[in-house]
């Protein structure tokens, strides 16, 4: 069995509360489009979303922790302490594996089943992957390192996580540690058990809708690589892609319109 954590920002940080839990509605109905029942979803929060959708295979952790400040170091370990409250009460359902999805990103529909049919792998990272910018008509296609730069990126064999006993204390490494999804890939290799790459697309990492900890901008890529060649800016463009209703099937992905109070809070 997969089981999907999905740690959710406090309202009390949020810049609108009624567009996070709309993000986390799209995620959770991408998420729960598995083709496989073989999975469960828990979502660790301060505090419920204000969302209509719900499945049987969801389960709400609502926590008390103290309410991160408005910094990124502070909001990473507030996600990195919920991710772990959430793997360890991941094994109420007796996984053979486990994925940290963000709360605004879309998931392959087929992933469930390509754990369930490989139980005894250790895992594996998302090597390419869509990365897509809300309101845009396209996609952009990541074709390497995907999960050095999204966090909806790595799938984990349960019994190799580094869990602790007693979950009522804090763990301020820990929760640094499992925030920190870039280096899952290379210390897996580390600790002897090396990932295998996913071998399909198995996420979209969802930017621009000013709820992001990380690529908030309007131009995703391109202002950190101004500098780059003609060469380089010719390959970042074929890069994208029609976002086709396949593309938007598989991953459950839907445009969401916002209310106009929304857009105003932003």
């Amino acid at each position: 069995m997969l089981v999907f954590v999905i740690p959710l920002k406090s309202p009390k940080v949020s810049k609108s509360w009624e567009l996070v839990s709309k993000l986390l509605e799209r995620t959770l109905k991408s998420v729960c489009n598995q083709t496989s029942s073989d999975f469960r979803v828990i979502v660790v929060c301060h505090q419920k979303p204000q969302i209509e959708f719900n499945h049987p295979h969801i389960t709400y952790i609502e926590v008390d922790f103290p309410i991160p400040g408005q910094d990124y170091q502070s909001k990473s370990l507030d996600k990195g302490r919920k991710i772990l409250h959430g793997l360890f009460y991941a094994r109420e359902f007796n996984p053979s594996h486990t994925m940290v999805v963000d709360a605004d990103d879309c998931v392959s529909k087929h992933l469930a089943k390509f754990v369930t049919q490989n139980p005894q792998s250790n895992g594996w990272f998302f090597n390419p992957g869509y990365v897509y910018q809300t309101g845009k008509k396209l996609i952009y296609f990541r074709k390497k390192a995907f999960n050095k730069l999204c966090g909806t990126s790595n799938i984990i064999r349960y019994d190799l996580h580094k869990l602790p006993d007693d979950i009522n204390q804090d763990y301020p490494e820990l929760n640094k540690y499992y925030d920190n999804h870039s280096h899952v890939e290379d210390q897996m290799v580390k600790r002897g058990n090396p990932l295998e790459p996913l071998p399909f697309i198995g996420a979209i990492y969802i930017i621009g809708n000013q709820e992001n900890i990380y690529l908030q901008g309007d131009s995703m890529f391109m202002d950190k690589n101004k500098d780059k060649g003609i060469l380089w800016k010719i390959k970042y463009f074929l890069n994208y892609r029609l976002f086709t209703k396949s593309i938007r099937e598989e991953f459950g992905f839907y445009d969401m319109i916002l209310l106009s109070n929304i857009t105003s809070e932003l």
